[in-house]
């Protein structure tokens, strides 16, 4: 049989991906903060990405079942909205905790069960390798930050026959625009230095996440990277068209239009 870890399994794309990979016959250890009672073929597992400790009490309870691992499959992560200049210290570092570090726990202490031909999948986000939108720019710091730890890894564990791969969803139907736009009141009520229109932001954030997919379709774009014999590096799905087009935008052009849109 074969076996996937799973972390933020109990969130919309790690739940789609648990159900997936139980159906294609793997016995799955789902990990996430708050876990849902066990059912045939899963494994929860409760864990702190930002405690080395309870990531080893993690590995001790799958060590106990298995001697390896055909994939380990990252879907941990939170989304963070603010000015990069009032964020508190406890805010900016708890980002990295989960979003880089987090990461790098995981795969630091589970590679020793990863097998020859295993494979790591990294969710990262389209953000990653565009330019980031304003006071989205702790979050796209950490996945730009997790795109080159992934490639940097990537590199190395080829030496030892094991698969790095990034996996960028776009925007994914799992209540994000709700948790967004919530914390873009939040901020615009909170911050003491800029006058932001909301309103026009939450334009932005809406036509950002117009063209939502189901979780089942990132699971399912997971599971065939899984069973794949040699995997590309990046898997984009569901990419903007308006983020794409920003992007490539020359830096000055793009500064201008943000300007024109935020300020009253």
């Amino acid at each position: 049989m074969k076996h996937v870890l799973i972390t933020g399994a109990y969130g919309g794309m790690g739940k789609a991906a648990v159900a997936a990979f139980r159906e294609a016959g793997y016995f799955v250890f789902a990990l996430d903060k708050r876990v849902e009672d066990a059912v045939e073929g899963v494994c929860p597992i409760a864990y702190d990405a930002t405690d080395s400790a309870s990531v080893e009490r993690a590995f001790s309870i799958v060590k106990t079942q298995t001697e390896h691992l055909d994939v380990i499959l990252h879907f941990a992560g939170i989304y963070t909205l603010n000015s990069l200049v009032e964020y508190t210290d406890e805010e900016f570092s708890r980002a990295f905790e989960i979003n880089v570090f987090g990461v790098y726990r995981i795969n630091k202490a589970f590679l020793p069960l990863l097998t020859k031909g295993g494979k790591i999948i990294i969710t990262t986000s389209e953000l990653a390798p565009l330019q980031p939108l304003p006071f989205t720019g702790l979050y796209a710091i950490t996945k730009s930050t997790l795109d080159k730890y992934a490639y940097s890894l990537r590199m190395e564990l080829q030496l030892l026959g094991i698969s790095v791969v990034v996996l960028r969803p776009g925007a994914v139907d799992t209540g994000l625009l709700d948790v967004s736009t919530q914390a873009l009141d939040d901020f615009c009520k909170k911050t003491q230095l800029y006058s932001c229109n909301a309103e026009r932001f939450k334009k932005v954030v809406e036509s950002v996440e117009a063209r939502k997919i189901p979780p089942a379709k990132v699971a399912k774009k997971a599971l065939k990277i899984a069973e794949a014999k040699k995997p590309k590096y990046v898997y984009a799905i569901n990419r903007n068209p308006l983020l794409l087009l920003l992007s490539v935008l020359p830096k000055r052009m793009q500064t201008w239009i943000i300007k024109e849109i935020l300020e009253k």
